[in-house]
């Protein structure tokens, strides 16, 4: 990595010396959480996928036919780390000096059900394997002059969800998700993400949503 203080350096030179093969999932599970419910699961090894490609630069398996499915020609989700084991998969978004994203086009006011200037609607409330409604209390679809809808608040979280349940869908595999951050940066982010996991659909999905620090991984033997 050119350049060690980028969070996607920081990401790779945190987990690469904990996973260089795999990672034990109970060794993950023992770590104290900022914010997540206890889980008791058997032991799982989790290969790591870091933006999708394994250490011998290997795609992971149909996560371009679930990229295409769920976000279509717009750009893709870039989720910063996978962790596919025999059962279960964690999908990690990694958060160092940045916040949580939002939709773009709706702080540009180019939003295709706020602002109407698209020709369409946002495929995120039409296509039904990209509906954010299925898995999440967004409430009604947002209409003009509608104010920061949730969708826009919660736009990457959201999508990252969407291709998590997807691809656990085709790999037949457990859905976790799971943030990541320091922690002094919790506290900025801790309402954005209360909020995102309070309109979570499904309460065994919410039970496998965790927050860890960077440093708890430092900590981490496997």
């Amino acid at each position: 990595m050119r350049r060690p203080d980028s969070e996607s350096a920081l990401l790779w030179n945190l987990i690469y010396p904990s996973a260089q093969s795999s990672i034990s999932l109970r060794a993950l599970l023992g770590l104290k959480p900022l914010w997540g419910s206890r889980v008791e699961l058997p032991e799982d090894r989790l290969v790591p996928y870091y933006w999708g490609y394994d250490l011998l630069g290997q795609r992971l398996a149909r996560l371009d036919e679930v990229l295409e499915l769920v976000d279509g020609a717009g750009p893709r989700t870039e989720v910063d780390l996978f962790l596919l084991g025999e059962r279960q998969l964690i999908l990690i978004e990694a958060k160092h000096a940045g916040n949580l994203g939002r939709c773009a086009r709706y702080l540009a006011a180019r939003c295709p059900e706020v602002h109407r200037i698209d020709g369409g609607g946002c495929r995120y409330w039409e296509i039904e394997a990209a509906l954010f409604s299925d898995s999440l209390r967004f409430g009604a679809r947002p209409v003009p002059e509608s104010v920061s809808p949730p969708c826009n608040r919660h736009y990457q979280l959201a999508r990252t969800l969407k291709v998590g349940q997807r691809l656990a869908e085709r790999l037949d595999r457990q859905l976790h998700l799971w943030l990541l951050v320091p922690a002094d940066r919790w506290t900025a982010l801790e309402r954005d993400w209360l909020d995102f996991s309070d309109r979570i659909e499904d309460d065994a999905m919410w039970r496998r949503m965790r927050v860890l620090a960077w440093e708890s991984i430092q900590r981490l033997t496997v």
